[in-house]
């Protein structure tokens, strides 16, 4: 699985002063401790990027292409910062990424062009203009659409990377979103045979948001093995996780055949098991909503 570094952020509080101060040695020193901890691709997040978003946006690009050739994931809402960014980069391992597009007119007919015309890639965020899609099947509509905005403005598909959208699992809501995403990766797998080439991406941590420090580390990582499962291309994740390094590299093929066991309900000995297969299994009924969501859910 492709892991995109997100530790290049405005709200970090060491590389958010940097980006402010155009101060270059903290951005420099991420992005190569990021390689160094071997990302595929680096996520810059300039949030909504007001303040001189061109100049920030090529600032930023030039700063991180001194010290690493790792392609660039750009993840603005700024047109302007977009094609600065763009402009910018230079290609030497793989597309620059528009990070993201929501699937609303008013984004795809702005940023589509630019990804086009710069010849970059983009991530097809699943967010209509209802906001949230709420199950599988209106992700599933609303990634048709994106499929055809970018045949019309002749983006290739393998330079579209879906994002469904992954939302935390304490939430009133958890029991039909988190499951949600899992079953839209069903269909992903669909869609691939239709668009060759087409990959997909999330923010995996947003599950465990909310949830106490000490358990995310677990709801992170059984997440991601079932979002694999069914042909998740790529997670954008803290890069220093060596737990999510591990699982993102399927290193972890017992875990994640006890996960796949708790998904299709399948009878599962508990006696047999250790204290760690029995929490992932316990977790996985917590995602795949077969359980209610607590704090104390490894204790029950």
């Amino acid at each position: 699985m492709i892991r995109i570094g997100e530790n290049l952020n405005i709200i970090g509080k060491v590389t958010g002063t940097a980006m402010k101060e155009r101060d270059p040695e903290p951005i420099k020193k991420m992005a190569m401790d990021e390689e160094k901890a071997g990302v595929d691709y680096i996520d810059i997040n300039l949030g909504p990027a007001r303040k001189d978003p061109a100049g920030m946006a090529e600032w930023i690009v030039k700063t991180v292409q001194e010290v690493t050739d790792l392609p660039i994931y750009l993840d603005t809402i700024n047109p302007e910062a977009i094609e600065a960014g763009l402009k910018a980069y230079e290609n030497r391992k793989g597309r620059m990424v528009i990070n993201s597009i929501m699937c609303r007119p008013e984004s795809y007919d702005v940023k589509m062009p630019l990804a086009a015309k710069y010849n970059g890639g983009l991530v097809a965020l699943l967010w209509g203009p209802a906001g949230m899609p709420r199950d599988a099947e209106e992700r599933g509509a609303l990634a048709a659409e994106m499929l055809e905005k970018t045949q019309v403005y002749g983006i290739a598909p393998e330079d579209v990377w879906i994002d469904p959208i992954v939302t935390p699992c304490n939430t009133p809501i958890s029991n039909v979103q988190v499951p949600a995403v899992v079953e839209f990766m069903k269909m992903f797998l669909d869609l691939q045979e239709m668009y060759p080439g087409l990959r997909s991406t999330c923010g995996v941590s947003n599950v465990s948001n909310g949830a106490p420090n000490h358990l995310r580390p677990i709801l992170n990582q059984t997440y991601l093995a079932m979002l694999k499962r069914y042909g998740m291309t790529s997670a954008i994740l803290d890069a220093f996780d060596e737990g999510m390094k591990i699982f993102a590299a399927g290193s972890r093929p017992d875990i994640e055949a006890i996960i796949f066991k708790a998904m299709d309900k399948e009878p599962i000995d508990r006696a047999s098991l250790t204290k760690e297969q029995i929490d992932y299994v316990k977790t996985t009924e917590v995602l795949c909503a077969y359980k209610l969501y607590s704090d104390d859910w490894l204790d029950l």
